[in-house]
């Protein structure tokens, strides 16, 4: 269970940053941002409508049997939950790791460069 809860929760490290980033790039960045955000969201999502899901089968007089199908529902949600938000800091984490901000001195002097070749 261990070995597998990794696996779903691990991203891959093949990613390299060879070159400085630019706008195309910068672009793409944002648009993984947004989309690790909407997945989080729709995890998010799901573990409530499982909740909502629970508690109206826990809360069914005449369907007693299906007390056990409400706690899978229930459990389910919350790993759903943790899962969802693990792989969601993992990413923001590994996006972080690739294309760190440049420095602000580092940025004054591309600008000086360049306004004294013109």
């Amino acid at each position: 269970m261990k070995k597998l809860l990794k696996r779903i929760t691990t991203f891959t490290d093949s990613y390299e940053n060879k070159e400085q980033i630019i706008l195309r790039d910068h672009l793409a960045m944002e648009r993984t941002k947004l989309a690790n955000e909407r997945t989080l969201l729709s995890y998010l999502r799901t573990s409530l409508y499982l909740v909502l899901g629970g508690f109206a089968f826990l809360g069914m007089k005449d369907l007693e049997q299906l007390k056990n199908l409400g706690y899978f529902s229930l459990v389910l949600s919350v790993i759903l939950l943790i899962i969802g938000v693990v792989r969601f800091y993992q990413l923001k984490k590994h996006l972080k790791t690739m294309y760190k901000p440049l420095e602000k001195d580092v940025l004054d002097n591309d600008k000086n460069s360049s306004s004294l070749s013109e």
